[in-house]
């Protein structure tokens, strides 16, 4: 269980991401469907980084794609990165975990717009084309997942369904 004598948490909402280099810091985000959640943590640095995006590309909207970057993965993840650079993180120490993706109809072939796999897609081709590799993932299905990412020492605990778990 993760837990730290001045635990902190921080909540990273829809279309947000947060980095931290505060070893007693909780960053969780809840609610992922179709969205993925990307937590990143450097252990040498103690830095930790959290995204909840929603959609796959910022070409759909490109105002919006210049004024919540976050809400994409093609730009929010850049950013996500860029991010942690900034406080000491290093792209080749990076640990990188990713849930959510699920589909959100009743059955994966009723998904009609399928941005849960969509997005799932669009992080792998953003990740292949800059050398990063994902370490463990929980994505697709049905099922609502909330994740948790301890700065201090890169734990990733996934909530789904009344379990928890380590990533």
């Amino acid at each position: 269980m993760m837990a730290a004598a001045r635990e902190t948490r921080r909540v990273v909402g829809i279309s947000e991401f947060v980095v931290s280099a505060d070893p007693d810091e909780i960053l969780i985000t809840y609610a992922l469907g179709s969205c993925l959640g990307v937590a990143i943590h450097d252990p040498v640095a103690r830095v930790g980084g959290l995204l909840h995006v929603m959609l796959p590309e910022a070409a759909i909207d490109t105002g919006r794609g210049a004024s919540t970057p976050a809400k994409y993965v093609d730009t929010g993840v850049p950013l996500l990165f860029r991010s942690a650079y900034e406080l000491g993180a290093k792209k080749e120490r990076l640990i990188v975990k990713v849930a959510g993706g699920a589909y959100t109809s009743a059955s994966e072939a009723d998904d009609l717009f399928q941005i849960g796999k969509r997005n799932f897609l669009k992080l792998r081709e953003v990740f292949w084309r800059n050398n990063v590799l994902i370490t463990a993932q929980d994505v697709g299905g049905s099922a609502s997942r909330t994740v948790l990412l301890s700065v201090g020492t890169g734990e990733v605990r996934v909530r789904s369904q009344g379990s928890e778990r380590s990533l």
